[in-house]
């Protein structure tokens, strides 16, 4: 099997017939040039090259070769060109998911600054349920995904934190805390909390539905719903109420849930995710332009 160096020095000096050329064009030494051709005419068994101290010529045996190699090198060297290309970010198509409208619309507004610094990549957008988008990540059905932070997940990996929200108290509007302008996280203890499906990841589960207020006081569960449109039909009809971030007072406004600031929380966090061996630089490139949206 004759070693990629070996094709490339072979092929160059086949097109060049001049060693001190090839050597400039391989950013290599005219020795090492030499010495490759070398080895690889004793491990073919015959001159490659007629080489005096005027000229080099291929042999009729170097001619064949030449001819028979040089459509299959072109092949492979396209192939490794797309990939790089690719992976930069150049070319295909980044497959992106979101959660939720706001997400959805902040990543609209990230493709349409990663379209002006990479044209020859398209993005596709795609919604998802909290439930789905981390078999998504895993299996590869998406390249990079919007997602509530930290999720915890191993394998994945993430870009910085782009939105920090403020949370609130999902209730029914007949509840008494629709009254207030804001809870505790110690009236927790007071309501019914809903949850997130089984197949979301715990870390998540538990930052919306924690099972004690910081003080310890337990907080009762109630059903989870498999989406967040579920969820909130179950608050609003008085089934138990739920943590969400501010945003969904815009994009989740019900005439039967009301949003109440729970005051001392901590933020909500949101950031892409992506497979951690999957970390090609138009994903990176991509985060960057997210970054960059949200900080101007």
């Amino acid at each position: 099997m004759l070693e990629r160096h070996e094709l490339e020095a072979f092929l160059t000096l086949a097109e060049e017939l001049h060693f001190g050329r090839t050597a400039e064009r391989l950013h290599l030494s005219t020795a090492r040039v030499s010495q490759t051709i070398a080895k690889l005419e004793r491990r073919v068994g015959v001159p490659l090259f007629h080489r005096t101290s005027r000229r080099v010529e291929l042999s009729p045996v170097g001619a064949q070769l030449a001819e028979d190699l040089r459509p299959a090198w072109a092949l492979v060297t396209s192939a490794v060109e797309r990939a790089i290309d690719a992976g930069r970010g150049r070319t295909g198509t980044l497959r992106v998911a979101f959660v939720g409208a706001a997400g959805g619309q902040l990543l609209s507004g990230a493709a349409e600054l990663f379209h002006g610094r990479e044209p020859g990549c398209a993005v596709e957008l795609r919604e998802a349920q909290l439930a789905e988008v981390f078999p998504w990540l895993r299996d590869g059905e998406v390249d990079t995904a919007l997602v509530h932070h930290p999720a915890g997940e191993p394998g994945l990996a993430f870009g910085p934190v782009l939105v920090r929200e403020s949370r609130m108290l999902a209730v029914p509007v007949g509840h008494p805390f629709a009254r207030q302008e804001s809870v505790s996280m110690e009236d927790l203890a007071r309501v019914t909390l809903l949850r997130l499906p089984e197949n979301v990841p715990d870390a998540l589960r538990r930052d919306c539905a924690p099972s004690t207020t910081p003080a310890g006081r337990p907080i009762g569960h109630g059903p989870a719903g498999a989406t967040f449109n579920e969820v909130l039909t179950r608050v609003g009809a008085g089934q138990g109420c739920f943590t969400v971030g501010a945003q969904v007072r815009r994009y989740y406004a019900r005439p039967d849930v009301a949003f109440v600031l729970l005051r001392d929380a901590p933020p909500l966090q949101w950031a892409l995710y992506w497979r951690a061996d999957a970390a090609t630089a138009r994903v990176r490139a991509f985060s960057d332009c997210a970054s960059a949206l949200v900080g101007g």
